[in-house]
């Protein structure tokens, strides 16, 4: 977005003008793009819910999209939503104004889901799955009721990376986050478009904006969490090999089912000894270790 002219979206007003957030800012509207044209997200015309729960990710997200909308290179409706499900502490009034002063189109919704996760989660369980349902399901039908025909969330590289490695480890699948998706009535979208970001890319980009960060640890039930010792597992590899985290994200994009044991996937009963074959023009076969 040019900030110099009369026309710039309050969310980017006061933006830093260092080379450093200017570079961070490029990389983050470009990885957005990027993952907005390779998943096929853009319907023309169509009317996106953008969920904004008031974190880091979520507010690089609403940013982002309005940049890319008025640069004319994402042609949809963006009505912002945020969710009140009723934590205690929750600040309800953070996001109402902020959006007002943004002058972003929104709706705020309160819901006490939270009485209904305390009252059926048993004592010392974490209330994540059943709070994070009942989420969804608000959110789709807010969806519906705007007349939107998605719901667009803030999930990063990192979170999908995350969700990998926790099927992996407690669920014994090769699953994660997919960047588009179709909800089981088949009637909404979910998009990802922060999916190529790093989450430590949004960090740096709502600090320096100096949006109003609602930390996510209300309902105290975080601490000990599958995910944070996961976080934990890929901090300690990216310590020691820098970079390992972008590597083992584009393995996710280059999948070979014929290297893996799904026979679903690949049809092993079925492969006879002549049924592959390479010709000297043809890339090589990959090398097993």
């Amino acid at each position: 977005m040019l900030d110099d002219t009369d026309d710039i979206h309050p969310l980017f007003a006061g933006a830093p003008s260092s080379t450093e957030f200017k570079k961070l800012r490029k990389r983050i509207v470009r990885q957005t793009r990027e993952a907005i044209e390779q998943y096929g997200m853009v319907e023309r015309d169509a009317r996106w819910l953008v969920c904004l729960s008031g974190g880091k990710d979520s507010y690089t997200l609403l940013a982002v999209l309005h940049e890319l909308k008025w640069r004319g290179l994402l042609p949809v409706d963006i009505v912002a939503c945020n969710l009140d499900q009723g934590q205690p502490g929750f600040p309800a009034t953070v996001l109402p104004k902020f959006l007002q002063r943004m002058q972003v189109p929104h709706r705020i919704e309160y819901q006490d889901t939270y009485s209904v996760v305390v009252d059926k989660v048993p004592a010392g369980r974490t209330y994540c799955a059943l709070c994070s349902r009942l989420r969804r399901g608000n959110l789709y039908r807010i969806a519906r009721e705007e007349g939107c025909s998605a719901v667009v969330l803030g999930h990063h590289r990192d979170d999908i990376l995350e969700t990998f490695f926790m099927n992996l480890f407690h669920g014994g699948r090769l699953a994660t986050m997919p960047p588009k998706l179709v909800n089981e009535e088949g009637d909404l979208f979910v998009y990802r478009p922060l999916a190529h970001v790093a989450e430590a890319d949004c960090e740096k980009f709502a600090n320096a904006m100096n949006y109003p960060i609602i930390p996510c640890d209300l309902c105290g039930s975080q601490d000990g969490l599958q995910r944070q010792q996961v976080k934990q597992i890929l901090d300690g590899w990216e310590a020691n090999s820098p970079g390992r985290r972008q590597v083992m994200f584009r393995a996710l994009m280059n999948a070979r089912p014929s290297h893996l044991l799904d026979p679903k996937l690949f049809d092993f009963a079925g492969l006879a000894r002549d049924s592959v074959k390479f010709d000297a023009n043809d890339e090589a076969p990959p090398k097993l270790r």
